[in-house]
């Protein structure tokens, strides 16, 4: 089946923020992020559960449910963002209107805790999303201070041409590096580990066959690391897939370094960078200020001998 891809994104279209996650702990982040994207033109509407507060999650299921599925049937909404991650995206899966998803196309944006509702929605609708900057992260910063140039550069490249994305260079912080004896590509699938296992054994884990596995993780020890890479190789999915793109694994060490412990990247190099498969690291992706914008169902490739990390087609149509 053919993926689906949203409109891109043109001056004065309106923009949705949501939080089908957590609330965000400053709401103050939030206008200004809305602030920032109305300087540069846009328009941009503040869905009513943003704010809400039930423990640890932005409101009730249903409040956060229905702010997604409203911005999605909204048609004067050309874009969706969410506030934040933290936690909650797993919870509402099942309460979600996919068939409207696949009937309004737009581009939606998140990362993180994200990650869950966007595997949902590619299984169910094969829309391509962005794991991208969030409002009230990268695009609200504290007063004073400016979006990092290089995700604001990535994300506007990624969400408004409709032309070949193309090779994707090295950061300066960040080179990348690449293992692997030939070139693979397909679908780019993933984000953060934990939430790929976390809708494990439910009706909206995607097919990852061919795919580009796509990983990040946060504040993650080394053993729970290995564990869930683990997980992945017994259910049969690091074998499936044709290679894999690794972003940033931040704060990820041991808590008791005194004890004994596995190095992460002993790790990541046994399950995965030791495969054999084209793979590319240190990719700037992940809990980071400066990150690249990667479309979840679009179509990429890594030439190890060439080293190069390409994205082979627009995004947005």
């Amino acid at each position: 089946m053919d993926v689906i891809k949203p409109p891109r994104l043109r001056k004065h279209d309106l923009i949705s923020v949501i939080s089908p996650a957590s609330a965000p702990l400053d709401p103050s982040r939030v206008h200004r992020g809305a602030e920032y994207f109305e300087s540069l033109g846009y328009r941009v509407t503040i869905s009513k559960n943003v704010f809400n507060s039930n423990g640890y999650l932005a409101g009730t299921d249903d409040e956060r449910a229905e702010d997604l599925n409203q911005a999605f049937a909204d048609k004067n909404v050309k874009a969706i963002i969410c506030s934040r991650g933290g936690y909650g995206t797993p919870r509402i899966l099942d309460k979600i209107d996919y068939e409207s998803i696949r009937k309004n196309p737009k581009i939606f944006v998140g990362y993180s805790d994200i990650t869950a509702l966007q595997l949902a929605i590619f299984r169910e609708t094969r829309l391509v999303t962005f794991s991208g900057p969030m409002m009230a992260v990268e695009f609200g910063l504290e007063s004073g201070k400016k979006i990092d140039p290089f995700t604001e550069e990535k994300f506007f490249d990624l969400v408004t041409s409709d032309k070949k994305i193309g090779p994707i260079k090295s950061h300066k912080d960040y080179r990348l590096a690449y293992s692997g004896k030939q070139r693979s590509k397909g679908r780019l699938i993933g984000g953060n580990l934990s939430l790929i296992t976390s809708i494990f054994g439910t009706d909206y884990l995607p097919d990852f066959a061919g795919s580009i596995l796509l990983l990040e993780e946060v504040s993650e020890e080394p053993y729970s690391i290995d564990r869930m890479l683990t997980q992945l190789r017994l259910a049969r999915i690091l074998n499936s897939v044709s290679g894999f793109a690794l972003g940033q694994f931040t704060d990820c060490a041991p808590a008791e370094p005194n004890k004994p412990f596995r190095k992460l990247e002993d790790i990541l190099n046994d399950d995965l960078l030791s495969s054999g498969k084209a793979s590319v690291s240190n990719v700037p992706y992940g809990h980071l200020p400066c990150k690249l914008t990667l479309p979840i169902g679009g179509l990429v490739s890594i030439d190890p001998v060439k080293k190069k990390f390409s994205i082979d087609e627009p995004a947005v149509i």
